[in-house]
C-alpha cells in the first residue's frame, strides 16, 4: 500500500481563488495548499486520474485594496470553490525512473466581497456577489524523477488562463483578467517502511498585465509543505500531520493602474492535515482534508483555508 501512494497522486494543478493574496485585487492565481503533499505529486505509472477539489476561504483586511479599479477599505471576503482536475500519465516509454503527465483544472467559484467605497466624497458599504467559472489552470508539462525508492523530484509548469468572469468596478470576480505562468519544484519523501512523509513544493508566479486596469502584478514566491505519519487502518492508510505555507511577493506591482505603489504582500500559515488511502470498487482512492490558518500577513487578506481533495485513479 505505501509503495502505491506516490503513484496514486493526482497531478494537482491548483484551484483558483479569486481574492485571497497580494497583488491586484489583493490576490494571485496560486492558492496556498494547492500543491503541498503526496496527493499533489505527478503519478509515476500510466493512468487517468480524476480529482475533486473543494475549498472554502474567509478572510479580511482592514486597510484599502486595489480591486478591479477600485480601492475599497475594510474588506471582507468569502468564497467556495469546486474544481475538477483531470490528469493523464500517457503509456509512453521514458528513461528509467522518469515520469511525464499533463493536467487541466476547471474551477467553479462562488464569491462574496464587501468593502467601504468612497463615492461623491461619501463612504458607503458595498457588497458584491457572483458565481461563475473561474480561470482555467493547465499543467502541460509535469515531470517526476525517482532519485531513490522513497525520494522523488517533481517539476511542473502551471498556466492560468483568464477564462473567468471579470468586470472592472465590481468587487467580486471569478477571473483575474490576466495570464500567470508558474514553475513549481517539489521534493517528496515517503518512507515505505516507516510511513513518514515530508513534502515541500516551491513555486514562482509570473503575471501578465491586466489590460482593463493597466495593472501588472509583481512576481510571487510561494512555499507549501506537509509533514505527516501514515499507518495502516482497516485495509487502507491513514495519514496525520501538519501542513504549512509561506508566501512572499518578490517584485512590486507596476503599470499606470498601480496607484497603491508596489503593494508587495506576504503571509505564512499552518494547520493540521489528515488523509486516507484505500480501494473502492477496485479503484485507488485518496482523500485529504486540511485547514490552514494564516499568520503574520501584510498587504493582503488574512483568514483561513479549508481544503478537501478526493483523488480517484482509473
Amino acid at each position: 500500500m505505501k509503495r502505491q501512494l506516490l503513484s496514486w497522486a493526482a497531478c494537482g494543478a491548483a484551484v483558483f481563488l479569486p481574492f485571497a493574496h497580494a497583488e491586484e485585487g489583493g490576490t494571485g492565481h496560486y492558492v496556498p495548499g494547492s500543491i503541498a503533499s503526496f496527493v499533489d505529486g505527478t503519478p509515476m505509472l500510466p493512468t487517468l486520474v480524476a480529482r475533486l477539489n473543494g475549498l472554502y476561504y474567509r478572510g479580511s483586511f482592514d486597510l484599502a485594496l486595489p480591486i478591479a479599479g477600485l480601492g475599497p477599505a475594510n474588506v471582507d471576503a468569502e468564497s467556495y470553490v469546486a474544481g475538477l482536475t483531470l490528469a493523464w500519465r500517457p503509456p509512453i516509454a521514458l528513461p528509467t525512473n522518469f515520469s511525464y503527465a499533463a493536467s487541466v483544472t476547471l474551477p467553479y467559484v462562488w464569491v462574496e466581497v464587501s468593502g467601504d467605497v468612497t463615492a461623491g466624497g461619501l463612504p458607503r458599504r458595498v457588497t458584491s456577489q457572483v458565481d461563475a467559472f473561474g480561470d482555467l489552470v493547465m499543467a502541460p508539462a509535469m515531470f517526476n524523477y525517482a532519485v531513490a525508492r522513497d525520494f522523488h523530484l517533481d517539476l511542473r509548469c502551471l498556466i492560468y488562463a483568464p477564462t473567468g468572469d471579470y468586470e472592472v468596478g465590481r468587487l467580486a470576480n471569478t477571473g483575474k483578467n490576466f495570464w500567470t505562468f508558474g514553475p513549481v519544484l517539489g521534493l517528496l519523501y515517503f518512507g515505505q517502511k516507516n510511513g513518514l512523509e515530508a513534502s515541500v513544493f516551491a513555486g514562482l508566479d509570473f503575471n501578465t498585465e491586466n489590460d482593463d486596469t493597466a495593472y501588472l502584478s509583481g512576481t510571487q514566491l510561494h512555499l507549501d509543505g506537509t509533514l505527516a505519519q501514515h499507518f495502516p487502518v482497516l485495509g487502507g492508510l491513514v495519514g496525520a500531520g501538519v501542513s504549512g505555507l509561506w508566501y512572499q511577493q518578490i517584485t512590486g506591482d507596476s503599470g499606470a493602474g498601480a496607484t497603491f505603489g508596489d503593494f508587495k504582500g506576504q503571509t505564512a500559515g499552518i494547520g493540521p492535515a489528515i488523509s486516507y488511502a484505500c480501494k473502492v470498487a477496485g479503484k485507488d482512492l485518496v482523500v485529504e482534508l486540511k485547514w490552514l490558518h494564516e499568520l503574520d500577513t501584510t498587504r493582503r487578506l488574512e483568514g483561513d483555508y479549508l481544503w478537501l481533495k478526493a483523488v480517484l485513479k482509473f
